[in-house]
């Protein structure tokens, strides 16, 4: 019988359980996450080598023509050493680790996760997901509302593949704004790039600006008005008035722009 329950045990019948609970899922990138893993003995005892807990996101990439999602791991934490868990015991263990600085907002539809899986050899794995909200950064934030002040509104947000701007993933969130007012006869779109840091804020903007005559439709049908204009902004930028934040991303980005 107790061959049986093994066996059964080994491809998730009457196997572990796990269950990650959170101290809070609203976070900010940078933040600690903590929390408890429970653990639940089945009907035998098993050996875990180790409890593991990734933080992943998805993006999307285009590829002949054709988008699709793929999944990205923004960190993966070993949570604990080789443990013997009995038949129906119950273990609490704590966890805590720092949130990636370039963990994607939960915006739109944009998933965030956390996955907790037992590591156990000769059997399925168990594991739990659980879905996280992601909110900005206060930098994050009083830059948004900076942009919003000389005249853009915030359209769509979304994560994509950039070969160019990606760094430690192959991906960019992108916040997409469009111009209000007299701007939108000078502005096609602006879209903005995120990098957070402990200490500051690099941002890369991309303007796509209207197409005014002959040349300037040339341009714009093979894109070579887009580019990108970088702007650091340190803990003490970031502390500035929010007019004189305003004031500093306008000319960084719509100084050559005619009007």
């Amino acid at each position: 019988m107790t061959f049986f329950k093994k066996l059964l045990a080994s491809v998730g019948i009457g196997a572990a359980r796990v269950d990650a609970r959170l101290s809070q899922d609203s976070l900010v990138p940078g933040d600690q996450v903590t929390g408890d893993i429970h653990l639940t003995g089945g009907e035998v005892a098993q050996e875990i080598d180790e409890i593991y807990m990734y933080v992943i996101t998805h993006y999307e990439r285009e590829d002949n023509q054709k988008k699709g999602r793929e999944e990205c791991v923004l960190a993966k934490h070993r949570l604990t050493e080789k443990i013997v868990l009995h038949p129906n015991e119950t273990i609490a263990l704590p966890f805590s680790f720092t949130l990636p600085y370039q963990t994607p907002l939960t915006m739109g539809r944009q998933p965030v996760y956390l996955r907790t899986g037992l590591d156990i050899k000769m059997a399925m794995d168990p594991g739990d997901s659980d879905f996280i909200d992601v909110r900005p950064h206060p930098y994050m934030e009083k830059v948004l509302d900076a942009i919003q002040s000389i005249g853009f509104q915030l359209y769509k947000v979304d994560c994509e593949y950039n070969r160019y701007l990606g760094r430690e993933y192959p991906f960019v969130q992108a916040f997409e704004f469009r111009p209000v007012g007299i701007l939108r006869w000078r502005v096609e779109e602006l879209d903005v790039f995120f990098f957070l840091e402990e200490t500051g804020l690099e941002i890369f903007f991309e303007v796509d600006r209207r197409a005014r005559g002959y040349l300037r439709a040339q341009e714009h049908a093979f894109d070579l008005e887009e580019r990108y204009k970088r702007l650091y902004l340190s803990a003490d930028d970031l502390e500035l008035p929010m007019s004189e934040l305003a004031e500093m991303i306008e000319k960084r980005t719509l100084t050559q722009i005619p009007s």
